[in-house]
């Protein structure tokens, strides 16, 4: 028999799929902890309005309101190194890259697992994205035996499994993906019953993980290159 899961990190991005995923383990009586990775240093780009603001703060405001613990961890110097270093030497090279695949094996599924095995003691890390696997949205059928596999969301539109497509067994038999049985317009209906207003009406986030969208990805690569 496994352990009993209890006690779960849950990644709070500052938009409405994480914050519903957290709402859905609140609401299922498990112990939760709200985490919010800071991954890039906008002002290093010398950017004053630095988006990463606004959604720790809403972040923070839904952990708040959910009455759940609230930490935020830097991984900025690990996102460089194991990431966006990689990502610039592939684009040099002329390789096509899709940033989120590393991105989630790397940063969300490896350094955030470790911080939160280590010092928050959880018994696993949920996340909002659209995805399952054969274990359960909450891992109600996680047992030593079981193989884990990963299975496309209920909303082929939103669905993300190619982004988790590289996660390791031991990745997957300690992730929850709350929102893996809805569509998304179920998680904003939810997020409206639920009043999660600071989230409820964002935009989709866009552009290279935790990075954005950019107005012009040639020249953001440039000046990279030059602080690389």
């Amino acid at each position: 028999m496994m352990s009993v899961v209890r006690r779960i990190a849950c990644a709070m991005s500052g938009g409405v799929d994480s914050a519903v995923a957290a709402l859905l383990l609140k609401r299922r009586g498990f112990d939760v902890v709200g985490v919010y990775m800071v991954n890039w240093d906008h002002m290093e780009e010398g950017v004053n309005d630095c988006p990463r603001t606004k959604d720790e703060a809403d972040a923070g405001k839904v952990c708040d309101r959910l009455g759940i613990e609230f930490n935020i961890v830097d991984f900025t110097r690990e996102y460089w190194n194991d990431v966006f270093v990689n990502m610039l030497e592939n684009y040099r090279r002329g390789l096509t890259v899709v940033s989120d695949v590393m991105c989630n094996r790397i940063v969300k599924f490896d350094h955030l697992h470790r911080y939160a095995f280590q010092k928050l003691s959880v018994d696993a890390v949920a996340t909002g994205h659209f995805a399952r696997t054969n274990l359960g949205d909450f891992l109600e059928r996680r047992s030593v035996t079981n193989v884990a596999r990963l299975l496309m969301s209920a909303d082929p539109l939103k669905d993300q499994t190619y982004f988790l497509s590289t996660l390791t067994q031991k990745q997957l038999r300690r992730s929850m993906f709350p929102v893996g049985s809805m569509t998304k317009p179920q998680v904003r209906q939810l997020a409206a019953s639920a009043n999660l207003a600071e989230v409820l009406n964002k935009p989709e986030s866009m552009g290279i993980c935790f990075i954005g969208k950019r107005k012009s990805f040639d020249a953001f690569l440039d000046q990279s290159r030059s602080m690389d």
